[in-house]
């Protein structure tokens, strides 16, 4: 972008909004505090306290490499590494998806509705040892819903249902081995390692194969139709792993074949939670009441008013 020079760190932060505003990057001006932010090794509220120091001279060729990187189209999260979901950084690569808000609220009706349907399993996680307390662990094991993320990519659904839902017992599965690499660094990271089983396969097949009663099954699957694939931004197109993004024709494809799958576990789940692309929604649910009778079928918008969730409940068993 440009030769060392003696510039403050405002100063360069300035430079390089400016830059990749000349590059049609959006938001720009939150591109180039990430990258600032990431070169430095400082929060944002670090970086504040430091605008008037003069950026570090050592560090100017990996400032400039990664704005042009970000020039380029490359995704910030990519060239930072991270990307915050639920609160919680989590480690990302080319080999996933990167984590979008929208999915945040896919979360949050999971954990809502799984707080009705199993309030015995809702309690704080306290490590308990011996006597009663120790007899009530072994209890709180058996009657712990099993909850299943199809489609791990970098783990945000099932590491942040770990956290928020201490007693559930977490189950992921990717077909790509990737992908749960770094789903399971980002569980390792979060300290819920050992309370997710991960599981190699498509869709729903590692836990028909193990005859696993699933409680609860949760997905964003690839929703895409590939005839959208050029209108895509090309931050998505071409950098984003396109077994995470495509569903055929009509963008149902998964959908169908996952639904398809519920009836071979050894239960109906108690809940389904999938995320939808635009216009899906009525689609999808359809799906799903075909496969069994649900007490209620929700279709949940998001933030910009697309309905973006479809929540499947049954509260008998």
């Amino acid at each position: 972008m440009t030769v060392e020079r003696k510039l403050t760190i405002r100063e360069a932060y300035s430079e390089a909004s400016s830059f990749l505003e000349k590059h049609r990057v959006m938001e720009a001006a939150n591109c180039a505090q990430l990258l600032l932010e990431h070169v430095l090794g400082v929060s944002r509220s670090e970086l504040l306290l430091k605008w008037r120091e003069m950026f570090p001279v050592e560090h100017w060729r990996e400032w400039n490499n990664l704005l042009e990187r970000k020039a380029a189209g490359e995704p910030v999260q990519y060239i930072i590494g991270e990307q915050e979901f639920y609160g919680l950084p989590f480690t990302v690569s080319p080999a996933v998806l990167i984590p979008r808000p929208e999915t945040e609220l896919l979360v949050e009706q999971v954990v809502e509705t799984g707080r009705l349907l199993w309030p015995q399993a809702c309690g704080s996680a306290q490590t308990q040892s011996g006597g009663a307390a120790g007899e009530e662990a072994e209890q709180g094991k058996e009657t712990a819903p099993m909850i299943a993320d199809i489609g791990a990519g970098s783990g945000a659904i099932a590491v942040s249902l770990a956290v928020l839902c201490p007693k559930w017992r977490l189950l992921s599965s990717d077909i790509s081995p990737a992908a749960l690499m770094v789903a399971k660094a980002n569980a390792e990271r979060h300290g819920v390692s050992g309370r997710i089983g991960f599981f190699e396969g498509d869709l729903l097949q590692p836990y028909i194969d193990r005859a696993l009663p699933l409680d609860a099954v949760v997905s964003n699957p690839p929703y895409i139709p590939d005839a959208d694939e050029e209108g895509l931004q090309p931050e998505v197109r071409l950098f984003e792993p396109r077994s995470a993004l495509y569903g055929g024709a009509d963008g149902l494809v998964l959908y169908r074949r996952l639904i398809a799958q519920l009836p071979e576990l050894p239960r109906m789940p108690s809940l389904v939670g999938l995320e939808v692309g635009q216009g899906q929604a009525d689609a999808v649910a359809g799906l799903l009441c075909e496969v069994a009778e649900w007490d209620e079928v929700r279709i949940i918008p998001d933030l910009a008013g697309i309905d973006r969730h479809v929540v499947a409940v049954k509260h008998t068993s």
